[in-house]
């Protein structure tokens, strides 16, 4: 694929954000390959995912910055630039169930999702073999329910030490602390195995049969310090009856939560959502 850089940005709306944003892009030569573009009436506030071939700029991506950041300050914006040649690095972190990890593992071996994972963390070793099958280190950090904060603490070391971009919680059946949450904003990625807001915390799908529900999902979103209440990045459903008892709907459930996540993560990988407040734009 052509090297892009690709350049995402949020501000408040006002004339002339396109035409400058443009108008810089061209002024030095460079194409762009994709563009999308939302203003959002309810907040005032603009946002923007350009693609630029790399090869078409006279600038390094340093540069590029350096030469976007006055117009940039001129429109008070919360911005980024990014290379697409440089995959992000991934930590994958799971307990028990497999499901959604095996399916990443696959999307990422078969090249479906561009990235490094450098490593899978989990508080139990039962997924060890599947995991250092595709050659990936696995780290057993086990828990002490009487004092977790030991495991938090050495799951902090190895994100630190792999130096992680992201770190994905494929059915990790633990609670960040706040404290951790705070360090890795907007990078931590959970599936909750809900349509969220409906039956959150533990067991939401049985929670979903005891209310009778004529529909089950699975939500892909940002963690932060409120229990399943980040950014949505993405959500999905798959319809049941009255006939389906809960074992039946954990078993449809699992194949909705893995086209979440895994659709949620590849597009924070490719750096087509942004979050403002507690919502998010995707540009997918």
């Amino acid at each position: 694929m052509e090297r892009r850089y690709r350049l995402v940005l949020a501000c408040p709306d006002r004339v002339g954000i396109v035409a400058m944003v443009s108008n810089f892009i061209s002024s030095h030569g460079g194409s762009i390959s994709d563009a999308n573009q939302h203003s959002d009436p309810t907040t005032g506030w603009f946002f923007m995912r350009v693609e630029i071939g790399a090869v078409t700029l006279p600038f390094s991506l340093d540069e590029l910055r350096e030469a976007f950041t006055p117009i940039a300050q001129s429109f008070n914006m919360t911005w980024n630039m990014a290379d697409s040649s440089k995959p992000k690095r991934v930590i994958l972190m799971a307990s028990k169930e497999s499901h959604c990890l095996a399916d990443l593992l696959y999307r990422y071996s078969s090249k479906e999702l561009f990235c490094e994972i450098p490593c899978v963390i989990s508080n139990h070793d039962d997924l060890r073999s599947m995991v250092e099958w595709h050659d990936i280190p696995y780290h057993h950090v086990p828990v002490d329910k009487d004092n977790k904060q030991p495991h938090f603490d050495k799951v902090q070391s190895l994100i630190e030490e792999y130096k992680a971009d992201a770190i994905v919680l494929a059915r990790y059946m633990q609670i960040l602390p706040p404290a951790l949450c705070d360090i890795y904003p907007f990078r931590i990625i959970n599936i909750h195995h809900s349509f969220l807001p409906s039956f959150a915390g533990a067991k939401p799908y049985h929670q979903a049969h005891e209310r009778g529900v004529k529909l089950i999902g699975a939500t892909c979103h940002y963690v932060t310090q409120d229990l399943d209440a980040g950014p949505i990045i993405d959500q999905d459903v798959t319809r049941i009856s009255h006939r389906d008892l809960p074992e039946e709907m954990v078993r449809l459930g699992r194949d909705v939560e893995k086209t979440v996540l895994s659709r949620g993560l590849r597009w924070h990988l490719e750096d087509r959502v942004l979050v403002h407040g507690n919502k998010t734009v995707v540009f997918n």
